[in-house]
Formats: structure tokens, C-alpha cells, sequence
């Protein structure tokens, strides 16, 4: 695995950059004739999986410059970055929805790197220095064809910034961390939509362990136009990035339309949070089996532990015990379902779980059946499990048992309820005296073997 790093002499943040990275690893430097390839770079040095040319032309005029490289699997273009945000570390990938006006072809997208991005935006909050904020762009500029999956790490905003050893140490260290990082993951989506920091992306990255690929912020998509006349370039986007699925920011349609026709799916950023950790081919038997996600389908903590082509049952969820253990304690009627689920259809947006219920195996049942039987014992004066049924028993107050030994209706029926006696002609009329059980009994389903998630 080899990480080729590019510096722009024409940068003087590049130049930075490249400067704290020399100083940080211990390179070798090589001889520029003997390391061969165009664009023809300055100066050239090597480590342990990492390569490091220095050009004389600005970044974005560099198309082609994997050629320079020695077999990179990605590149990094050590960069800055300009703008009205204040001290910043930024990455994002390359590309034109439209025009080419800052480098690149009309339309056209470099090869995105998504796992190797994730890993550097994380990178980049271990190591900011304190001022510094962290952040994600959309897709824009050149390059656009680079021979390479790659992106632009960046240190930005302004003049101080670029002459900040601190800041360009903390992007150099960020780089050094890529060691032994694959450019792709299976678990990469696109983004359409949003502005050009690209809040909801950057919570992708950042909070799942979904990555992203390119980003089509609202103005690249003003400038791509009608999605549907330019279906190839939305096409692009998903190939140049590893992805099949797609995060869309407001309605938008038509382009959810193309993505559609296209053999893509769009899925919201509630099915990127629940599926983090859980294996692919059981979210997608779980979904099949249950419900969608975004239909109220919860992923419990088993799932994340669970591997792929385990078997699983299924079994209609107590929903009356579940509703009284509820009545308890809320959280911990959920948790239950987080601690011991595969996974679970809920209502009321993911905060009562009712319908079905997937477990990794029948003891895992009767192990969430426990707890919320242990709720249940908190209210109630007995709770015992026969068979498939859960009975309840309570002693309750009989207002007609306390009209027939002559007790009037108001206080007394109230101190009588509350478990005290009162007096009645002289006579003691004690709670029990006045009480009658009630049982109530909750049935338990048979978990079925349904399937495995392959």
C-alpha cells in the first residue's frame, strides 16, 4: 500500500505541509531521473509507504500526475485552502458538474478515495490544533483526471494559516496516519444536496462508520442542471466514488428519479446511523424479513456483534408486557430490545417497540423476556412465567365489596384502596376485607427460524 503525497511549490501551505511531513518520518530522497514519469516533478522522496513529489505548477494544472508516481494506490494533495471560515482543516475530492473553471474537464470527476478520506477527517480532529475547526467540502476544481483515486487535504483559511508550522504539522501528521489505509470501502455512499461544507455528509463521516465519496453540493447541482439530461454525469458520481447508495438533501424529484433509473438507492441518513456496525447482508434479510428502517426497523447491539450467515428467529414481540414494562420504565423497556434484538419494528418514531422482533436464537428470547418481566414485578404484587404466558396478580380494592360491608363512598373508599383501614359502625374494615385478585395474563409467541443474513 503506497500513499503518493503531492506538493505544489507554487503553494506556499503545500510547501508547508510538505516541509513538516519531511521532518516527521524518515525519508530517502530520490533522484528524479531515475524515478521516471510525467508530469515531471521537483524532487522526490520515499518512505515506508509513502511517496512524496514536489511539482512546480499549481495543483489543480496537475491532470495525469499519478503517472509521476510509482504505483500509488491513492493520492494526497497537500493543499490550502482559502476562504471566510477562519482557521480550518478541510478535505474533499475533486471535480466539475459543469464548466470547468477551475481545473479539470467540463463534467467530469476524479477518482474519490472515501475510506481514505474518513480516516483523515478523523485524523484531523485528533490532531487540530486548538482554533482550528474541522470540516468536509462538496466536490469542486481540478484535477479531474488524475490516474488515481485521490483528494485535497487542506489547510486553510488565510495567509496566517498557510505560514502556521502548528497547522501544517497537524495536516502532515493526519497524512503520515493514511499508512496501511485502503482508498475504498463497501461502505461508502454519495451525497447530493446541502451547502458547500456539507453539514449532514461531514455527520456521516464523522458519527457512523459510513464514508462518503463525491458530494454534489445545491450549487454544483445548479450547475449540473437537469439531472435527467445529464443522467452520464450523475452516473459518474456514484462510479468514481465505489458507491450504490446516496444521501439527498431536501426533495429533489427528478434527480431521485435518475438515481433510481439509474439502479441506485437513496437512503436517509436514519439507515446510515442504524446499519453502522451491522453487516450488509443482515440488514438487508432483516429489512426483508421485518420492515425498512426507515419504517421503524431498529438495529439492537446483537446485530453488531452478530456475523454474517448466522441464523436467526423471529417472534411477534410481546407488545401488552412490553406496553406494561414501558409503563415502568421507558428506557429500560427499550433498552431490553437494544441489549438482546437483532433487530425490531418499532412506532411513535423508534420509541415503542411493537410487531416483530428478531433474536440471534431462542435463549436471547427468553433473555429480553426476563427483563421486562423484572419491570413488570416492580408494579405488580406477583409475575410468573407458565409456558407461553406471563401471569400478573395484583390484590385491588373492590368498591363493591366495600358497599356491602357498609363503607360510604368517598375517603374511606380512598384510605381503603391505599392499603389502610377504617371504621364502619364501630367495626374495623380492613384492605383485605375489601380486595379481590385480578390476574391478568400476557401470551408469549414461539420464535421461528426464518432465515440467516447472508
Amino acid at each position: 500500500m503506497t500513499v503518493g503525497i503531492v506538493v505544489s511549490r507554487a503553494d506556499s501551505a503545500s510547501v508547508r505541509i510538505g516541509e513538516q511531513l519531511l521532518a516527521r518520518a524518515d525519508w530517502e530522497r530520490v533522484d528524479v531521473d531515475e524515478a521516471g514519469g510525467r508530469p515531471e516533478s521537483a524532487a522526490t522522496y520515499v518512505t515506508e509507504g509513502f511517496e512524496l513529489r514536489e511539482f512546480e505548477d499549481w495543483h489543480l494544472e496537475l491532470d495525469g500526475v499519478a503517472a509521476a508516481f510509482d504505483d500509488p494506490d491513492f493520492l494526497v494533495f497537500a493543499s490550502r485552502h482559502a476562504g471566510e471560515t477562519g482557521p480550518l482543516l478541510t478535505a474533499h475530492f475533486t471535480g466539475n458538474f459543469g464548466a470547468a473553471e477551475h481545473g479539470g474537464s467540463d463534467r467530469a470527476l476524479a477518482a474519490a478515495c472515501p475510506n481514505a478520506h474518513r480516516a483523515i477527517v478523523r485524523a484531523f480532529e485528533e490532531h487540530a490544533p486548538e482554533g482550528y475547526d474541522v470540516g468536509m467540502e462538496c466536490t469542486h476544481h481540478g484535477p479531474t483526471a488524475v490516474g488515481a483515486p485521490s483528494m485535497f487535504v487542506e489547510l486553510g483559511s488565510s495567509e496566517d494559516e498557510w505560514a502556521d508550522d502548528a497547522g501544517a504539522d497537524a495536516v502532515a501528521r493526519a497524512i503520515l496516519d493514511l499508512d496501511g489505509v485502503a482508498p475504498r470501502t463497501d461502505r461508502a455512499v454519495v451525497a447530493f444536496g446541502g451547502g458547500h461544507y456539507v453539514p449532514r455528509p461531514t455527520r456521516v463521516v464523522t458519527e457512523t462508520d459510513w464514508a462518503v465519496g463525491h458530494v454534489a453540493a445545491d450549487w454544483c447541482l445548479d450547475d449540473l442542471g437537469d439531472p435527467r439530461e445529464h443522467r452520464d454525469v450523475v452516473e459518474r458520481v456514484f462510479a468514481a466514488s465505489g458507491a450504490t447508495r446516496a444521501v439527498v438533501d431536501g426533495e429533489k424529484p427528478r434527480l431521485r428519479d435518475v438515481i433510481g433509473d439509474l439502479g441506485y438507492e437513496v437512503v436517509s441518513e436514519t439507515w446510515l446511523r442504524e446499519t453502522t456496525g451491522v453487516a450488509l447482508g443482515f440488514v438487508a434479510a432483516l429489512e426483508g424479513e421485518l420492515e425498512a428502517v426507515d419504517d421503524g426497523l431498529r438495529f439492537g447491539d446483537a446485530a453488531r456483534e452478530a456475523t454474517a450467515g448466522a441464523e436467526y428467529v423471529v417472534v411477534a414481540n410481546p407488545d401488552d408486557l412490553w406496553a406494561d414494562a414501558h409503563s415502568v420504565d421507558a428506557d429500560a423497556a427499550l433498552a431490553a430490545a437494544r441489549e438482546h434484538a437483532l433487530a425490531y419494528t418499532t412506532e411513535e418514531n423508534g420509541n415503542r417497540v411493537a410487531g416483530e422482533i428478531a433474536f440471534r436464537d431462542a435463549d436471547a428470547y427468553d433473555a429480553y423476556v426476563d427483563d421486562l418481566v423484572a419491570l413488570v414485578r416492580e408494579k405488580h404484587d406477583a409475575v410468573e412465567r407458565e409456558g407461553e404466558a406471563i401471569w400478573v396478580r395484583d390484590e385491588a380494592f373492590d368498591p363493591a365489596l366495600a358497599a356491602d360491608r357498609g363503607v360510604p363512598e368517598g375517603p374511606e373508599f380512598g384510605r381503603l384502596a391505599n392499603g389502610e383501614p377504617v371504621e364502619v359502625d364501630g367495626e374495623t374494615v380492613a384492605p383485605a376485607d375489601v380486595s379481590r385478585e385480578r390476574t391478568e395474563a400476557y401470551a408469549l409467541a414461539t420464535p421461528e427460524t426464518r432465515g440467516k443474513g447472508n
